[in-house]
């Protein structure tokens, strides 16, 4: 399945963009929302130096982690709002004297988690969970580390034992596997998840509003809801029991049974319509034939 580059996302941060996907062991979860700034340093610190050893130039830039644990789906919203918040933070701190910095942003001295950092409530019960980092500096190396990172972190972006662990120990799981990759990374990963889980259909708008949100795309395809994105939102076209016989099931003439596939229709509407506010794409749902 095609994905497209971030860099193609005409408001994404210019920057180096990336997660640490961490994939919790089966029946576990994490408890800890967003590190304390001493664990969030040490974490930030070990996969600055893992990125660089595979990238050296990398090293002269600043790194920047946000040392809390979100849904997929949150990373991959239009306008890129996770990297974005965490350039913002960058942005505002110290700039010291141009030596690259690594920088965790982290639970304050409460253990209070800042608004940037928080993840979605309804979202937070995934195994697979990802803390976005970035890279900031000079445009011409940034793009330069960019590209380098998006040739090697699919297939050398593992993180060393002793970062692992220490998100481990860190959020307090069990972690699989932890791996650094890019935000084209993840979002290949993410379409490749939802072709194995029957959602191919849909990619194409989420991909559209996460990289194009400009732009439109229609999913006009039976059995499958018909769907339109515009103007940052989705628009799912509802139909009366006549009405879908109509367009999805003519010659059906099992009553019985068209009740059932009218049933499964609508739930899948409903289950549509959940992925794509999981990836924060408003959905308003219409009666066919209305403007």
């Amino acid at each position: 399945m095609n994905t497209r580059h971030p860099n193609e996302a005409r408001d994404a941060p210019t920057r180096a963009m990336g997660v640490l996907a961490l994939e919790l062991a089966p029946g576990t979860g994490i408890d800890v929302a967003a590190l304390p700034p001493p664990e969030a340093a040490r974490l930030a610190s070990l996969l600055a130096r893992d990125l660089a050893a595979l990238v050296p130039d990398a090293g002269k830039l600043d790194f920047c982690l946000a040392a809390a644990h979100f849904d997929p789906a949150e990373a991959l919203r239009a306008g890129w709002p996770l990297h974005r918040r965490l350039d913002e933070l960058h942005a505002r701190a110290p700039r010291g004297d141009g030596s690259p910095r690594i920088m965790a942003f982290a639970a304050d001295a409460q253990g209070d988690v800042p608004l940037p950092l928080q993840c979605d409530p309804a979202l937070r019960g995934g195994q697979l969970r990802v803390l976005p980092w970035l890279f900031a500096g000079d445009p011409a190396r940034v793009a330069e580390v960019g590209e380098a990172f998006e040739t090697l972190l699919l297939d050398q972006g593992m993180a060393q034992p002793d970062t692992a662990l220490c998100a481990q120990d860190a959020f307090d799981t069990r972690i699989e596997h932890a791996r650094a990759m890019t935000a084209h990374d993840l979002a290949a990963m993410m379409a490749l998840q939802y072709e194995n889980a029957g959602l191919a259909p849909l990619w194409p708008v989420i991909e559209t509003a996460l990289l194009a949100p400009g732009e439109t795309c229609v999913l006009d395809d039976a059995p499958e809801p018909l769907l339109h994105y515009a103007d940052g939102e989705a628009r799912i076209a509802l139909f009366t029991p006549d009405a879908w016989r109509a367009r999805y099931a003519a010659g059906d003439d099992d009553c019985e049974r068209l009740r059932r596939r009218f049933a499964q229709f609508e739930m899948r509407q409903k289950q549509f319509a959940a992925v794509l506010g999981a990836h924060g794409v408003p959905v308003l749902f219409e009666q066919a034939g209305t403007p």
